[in-house]
């Protein structure tokens, strides 16, 4: 049984709202990695290109997904192809994109990108959320952070 969630963040995580029944919506914050990685070198001096999006967060999905128009504004560049299954049961060979610094209920992770056509939703799937170590509250219909690990992601090591 897959459940699908619509999720997304104010910058601190702070606010939600229910956009219909099962669905949650809130806004992300996403910086491209490659800037951030030039400015700590002092071989960049603009700002990291950064995006403040709405994303659905879908705990079927395993990657984080972005439409090619925030690829292009991040300023992403392609480095791989995967190959993904879509709703229709289509396997679509899709762009995998440099990382993006992702911000999502008050917590921060880099990870690669998976372009998607301008016609679907940002996808946040499982891998996200476990490597933030954030759950889905099916009460609040919300992404939260883990209540074991309130403080920040605890990873275990064995």
């Amino acid at each position: 049984m897959r459940i699908r969630f619509e999720v997304s963040l104010d910058d601190l995580g702070s606010r939600a709202y229910v956009a219909s029944v099962g669905r949650v919506v809130e806004k992300i914050k996403l910086q491209n990695w490659g800037d951030i990685e030039l400015v700590a070198a002092g071989a960049r001096k603009a700002r990291p290109r950064t995006v403040q999006t709405e994303a659905l967060v879908d705990t079927g999905a395993g990657l984080f997904y972005l439409k090619s128009s925030l690829v292009k504004k991040l300023g992403l560049r392609p480095i791989d192809k995967v190959r993904s299954r879509t709703m229709s049961n289509l396997v679509e060979e899709r762009r995998v994109c440099s990382p993006v610094e992702l911000q999502l209920a008050g917590r921060t992770g880099v990870f690669r990108v998976v372009e998607i056509p301008d016609s679907l939703p940002n996808l946040i799937g499982q891998i996200p959320l476990e490597e933030l170590d954030l759950v889905v509250n099916l009460r609040k219909r919300r992404v939260v952070p883990n209540p074991e690990h309130p403080d920040g992601p605890l990873y275990d090591e064995f």
